[in-house]
This record gives structure tokens, sequence and C-alpha cells, in this order.
């Protein structure tokens, strides 16, 4: 089985602790995750879901939890069929640089058909963290989401 990655990093006029509160909080995560709320308590071993209308559409174990800092959980999509021999990995590490923080995304123990090699989708891990990550941005830094899209 493959083991890919994917990275993805963006810079943001906001403090760690707001940027933490916007991956953790279903206030913010519902905004910018196109209606997708989130729930955990946040401890090492516990469980993570996000949910969209009330069905859990992704879910995870926390496997790193450092407030401000550094959140990482296994990642399963509940609609993937694929034959994995672990779930995904991501990891967020948010690391403040005078007035911004820049906020780094890793997916990893991806498949091939995890990514979509297609500019008009959302679909696929490399389509679909971009234009979440581009509305948490947008979202922290001016109070708005981006316009929706049709794709």
């Amino acid at each position: 089985m493959a083991n890919l990655s994917f990275v993805y990093a963006t810079y943001i006029a906001t403090t760690p602790e707001k940027l933490w509160e916007a991956l953790t909080a279903s206030a913010y995560t519902e905004a910018y995750f196109f209606g997708t709320s989130i729930a955990s308590d946040w401890q090492i071993g516990s469980k993570v879901a996000y949910s969209r209308n009330g069905e859990v559409t992704d879910h995870g174990i926390i496997l790193a939890c450092e407030p401000h800092r550094l959140l990482s959980f296994t990642w399963n999509y509940v609609a993937d069929q694929s034959e994995r021999d672990e779930p995904s990995r991501v990891t967020f590490t948010l690391k403040q640089m005078d007035s911004i923080v820049k906020l780094t995304l890793v997916h990893e123990n991806l498949l091939p058909q995890d990514i979509v090699d297609r500019d008009d989708t959302f679909e696929g891990i490399n389509n679909g963290w971009p234009a979440i990550l581009s509305n948490l941005k947008s979202l922290l830094e001016t109070g708005k989401t981006l316009p929706p899209l049709s794709l």
C-alpha cells in the first residue's frame, strides 16, 4: 500500500489561541468547514468526530493535543470504501510568528485515490483541505467566509 502525504501551510493574522478555538469549536468549524461540526473532549486517546446534518462524516482518535501548538488525530472518512492498513492521520501545527500564526497541516498515510488530479473540484485531500483552510483564514482575518462556489 502507498503511504502518501499532503502538506499545506498558510499564514493567518490571528493568535494561536483564536486559531486553536477555530480548529476545535463547532461555532467556527460550521462556518468555514461547510456546515461541519466537530466534537471531542480533546484528550489523547479520545474520539473526535466531524458531523454534517447530524450525520458523522469523519472520525478518529486523538493522538496528540497540545493546546495552541499541536493537534493530531487519526482520520476515517465514513464513505471511504478503500482497503487501508491503517487510518490516515491529520496533524495541525501552529507556530506564532510575530503577529501571525503559521498553520501547517500534514495529512499522511494516504492512498493514491485520496489525491484527485483535477482543478475543478473540492474532491480529494489535495483539493478539499486548501478550500477549508482558505475559508478558515478568511473567517479569522475578516469575520466572513469566502463566497460559496459551485464546482
